[in-house]
């Protein structure tokens, strides 16, 4: 069927430029349809949540201690969110990133290692869950690489094999840390803010820098639009994809690190459902299910709207069950708004 065309415009000949300035979008919308101004939209849900807080329970809420609270809270996921922004924008998923931080500390608090550490260094429980980490995303990227399994099948397998490998390793105790040396570092505050959160800073900014500006982030975002493409362009894919899974144990490892200092004990139950909190605050934050389009700023304010939605029914004392259908109501409306992005594009 021919296009149709209004009889005015049929009739007239257009302006010069008439064409190109109605093509052309405002400035403004331009930075609202880009990723300035879906971090905007964040950013205003965050300020809806911290004054319907401050509302509700006052001075509480309020307080500088609350925040920080919020913040390091929000730490562990968001490190393992960051790993995770990586692999759904190369349009990958990794579901056991979860299991790898309970393996992750179970390994690195075990009686030999920690009475290594005491001989030798506390750093050795900080290498211990990192290395742990990253042989879990190797073997995830090998098996997804270069075996040609579907990544929601081989880190399906992962999560399963981690867990139980991690009860078998631990028999199923909870194993104390009492390395001094590392305890310290962890519970350690730099200018009034606790260790923790420096690290979900430091990770955050590495991980931003890495995706926006760096060949390895480029390359990154081109898999995840077109993987055939980016093979045809030069780009070894299968390498590629196993150093984004190794990355994801790496960042899962660093939680490791960080829920060994904050519950001082390593068992086989940490990180249970994590896999599924990092997936929805990378998918709130605005990257694509389907990838092609990451976005680090979006990840980390995802984490900090479900943390302080968190505190708020935590301050008011409401029933949890309310909680998960909210955080489910949020997540759905999230997947729906990308699919009407990615239908427009």
């Amino acid at each position: 069927m021919s296009e149709q065309k209004s009889p005015i415009l049929a009739e007239s000949a257009p302006l010069p430029g008439a064409s190109q300035q109605a093509e052309r979008p405002s400035a403004v919308k331009r930075i609202l349809g880009g990723s300035a101004g879906r971090n905007l939209g964040l950013v205003i849900a965050l300020v809806v949540l911290f004054i319907i807080g401050t509302v509700t329970a006052g001075d509480r809420f309020a307080d500088i201690n609350n925040f920080l609270t919020i913040i390091r809270y929000a730490s562990i996921i968001g490190v393992i969110s960051i790993g995770m922004t990586f692999v759904i924008t190369a349009g990958g998923i990794d579901l056991s990133v979860g299991s790898v931080m309970g393996l992750a500390t179970v390994v690195a608090s075990l009686t030999a290692v920690q009475l290594a550490a005491t001989q030798s260094s506390w750093l050795l429980m900080v290498l211990i869950p990192i290395a742990v980490g990253c042989a879990a995303g190797l073997v995830n990227g090998i098996v997804i690489a270069y075996g040609n399994v579907v990544a929601f099948m081989a880190t399906l397998a992962m999560l399963v094999g981690a867990r139980g490998l991690a009860e078998l390793i631990s028999g199923r105790r909870t194993q104390i840390v009492t390395n001094t040396g590392f305890l310290d570092f962890t519970r350690a505050n730099l200018l009034g803010v606790p260790i923790l959160i420096w690290i979900f800073a430091i990770v955050a900014i590495a991980g931003w820098v890495l995706l926006n500006r760096t060949t390895f982030g480029r390359r990154t975002v081109a898999i995840g639009g077109n993987l055939e493409a980016s093979r045809l362009a030069g780009i070894k894919v299968k390498r590629h994809l196993v150093m984004i899974y190794v990355l994801s144990g790496l960042t899962a490892g660093i939680a490791a690190i960080m829920m060994l200092g904050r519950t001082t004990a390593g068992t086989s139950t940490h990180g249970l459902l994590y896999e599924l909190d990092a997936i929805a605050a990378v998918v709130v934050g605005g990257t694509l299910l389907i990838g092609g389009r990451g976005t680090i700023v979006g990840t980390v304010l995802g984490v900090l709207i479900f943390s302080t939605l968190t505190n708020v029914f935590t301050q008011n004392n409401l029933d949890t069950s309310v909680q998960q259908v909210t955080k489910g109501l949020i997540i759905v409306v999230a997947v729906l708004l990308q699919q009407r992005f990615a239908t427009r594009k």
